[in-house]
């Protein structure tokens, strides 16, 4: 591990006093550590210690006439096999989900080509935040590694998830990075992605659309690529970042959608996790609809295609079809009949009655194929996705 190197970048927290043990490991087992120190983490650790324990100079400043004449940020975001954010705040993760580059950590965050693996550390109630919640799942999508948060006692005095995982578990995640690129088992498979709602215009304003967010299936596209698989991603009018390592079509209508996928064929994955609208209106007025004396106007609906009865009996038929299923109620029940109606392979069924599934950042599911139900535990939709992606991939196998 000697030729090993990380460039370590120390957030504000208290927990930063702990980057210092962790430096230590890291030197031990002979990996090189470059550290960055943000403004705010120069004030619980020095620059001083973390130079010593490092056996490297401290880098803090963005606007560094000696670095910037060289690009140093370039430069240090390229140098390490692997980017650690430890401790990784509230701050950082918001900037660096959101793309944000105003010193030289986030800078660097942005302009590196190296895999990162972040340590999150703040107040319980900052961690449970929707704003990080949902920067969790960005950075996640994104293929941000992540280890911890730990629960328990913070100096705040609260109790809860957000301390920083101990430095020996940090050491750990890092040194399993280090051993070098994961197994790819999708290498050389092909695979659709639907993800999102669709929109059937009514008139240039109006569209018939639903609240999918998009969030699982943009998960599904990005753990499938981190596993090889070469993924086309059909996305619904959502408002979401394209994950690393996917094609993108972008598309409104079903119908848009039904011919992006048969464009993409042949493939070895299809997994339809779009919520697609089931009508459309018979026609679309070519100008805005005015309320009138009559009342509201008539809509004559017509049946959308259905995307994923189309794949699952097509030619030529991906290897595996996965279909969603989004239910309110009886939702094993309707999974079971989506399955035997579709001719698909496996059903993932979730219940969008549950507060904070539909739009957000978790998810429930249950896995329906012709030999039974497999039930899966509430977890980030994150999870969902890699769970289901390697399951994908030994079935493959």
């Amino acid at each position: 591990m000697s030729e090993k190197r990380i460039l370590l970048i120390v957030g504000g927290g208290i927990a930063a006093y702990k980057s210092l043990e962790l430096v230590r490991l890291l030197r031990k087992a002979g990996v090189a550590v470059r550290p960055i120190l943000t403004a705010a983490g120069a004030q619980f650790v020095t620059p001083l210690s973390l130079s010593a324990l490092c056996e490297d100079r401290v880098y803090s400043e963005l606007f560094s006439l000696d670095d910037e004449s060289e690009m140093g940020h370039i430069q240090l975001s390229r140098s390490a096999d692997l980017v650690v954010v430890a401790p990784a705040t509230a701050d950082l993760m918001a900037k660096a989900a959101n793309g944000l580059a105003n010193d030289l950590a986030s800078t660097t965050l942005l302009a590196t080509d190296k895999r990162v693996l972040m340590a999150p550390a703040m107040n319980v109630r900052m961690w449970n935040h929707p704003a990080t919640r949902r920067n969790l799942a960005t950075l996640a999508a994104d293929g941000v590694a992540f280890v911890g948060p730990d629960e328990g006692a913070m100096a705040c005095g609260e109790f809860g998830p957000g301390r920083l995982a101990e430095p020996p578990e940090i050491f750990a995640a890092i040194m399993k990075a280090l051993e070098g690129p994961a197994a790819k088992p999708l290498a050389g498979r092909r695979a659709i992605v639907t993800a999102g709602p669709t929109a059937e215009p009514i008139d240039p304003v109006r569209v018939l659309t639903n609240r999918s967010s998009g969030k699982q299936g943009f998960a599904i596209a990005a753990a499938l690529a981190e596993l090889g698989a070469d993924v086309t991603l059909v996305a619904g009018p959502v408002a979401l970042a394209t994950p690393l390592g996917v094609k993108r079509v972008d598309v409104e209508t079903a119908r848009e959608m039904l011919a992006a996928c048969e464009a993409a064929l042949p493939a070895d994955i299809c997994v339809c996790v779009a919520a697609v609208s089931d009508w459309r209106p018979e026609t679309e007025a070519g100008s805005k609809m005015k309320k009138g004396a009559d009342g509201p106007p008539a809509l004559t609906l017509v049946e959308n295609p259905d995307i994923l009865a189309t794949l699952s009996n097509g030619f030529p038929r991906p290897k595996l079809v996965v279909g969603f299923a989004a239910e309110t109620d009886n939702v094993e029940a309707y999974a079971q009949a989506k399955l035997a109606k579709k001719g698909c392979d496996w059903i993932v069924a979730n219940d969008v009655s549950i507060t904070g599934t539909m739009g957000g950042d978790d998810n429930a599911v249950s896995i329906v194929t012709p030999q039974g139900i497999e039930r899966w535990e509430r977890t980030a939709k994150s999870d969902v996705a890699r769970k289901l992606a390697t399951r994908m991939a030994e079935e493959l196998s």
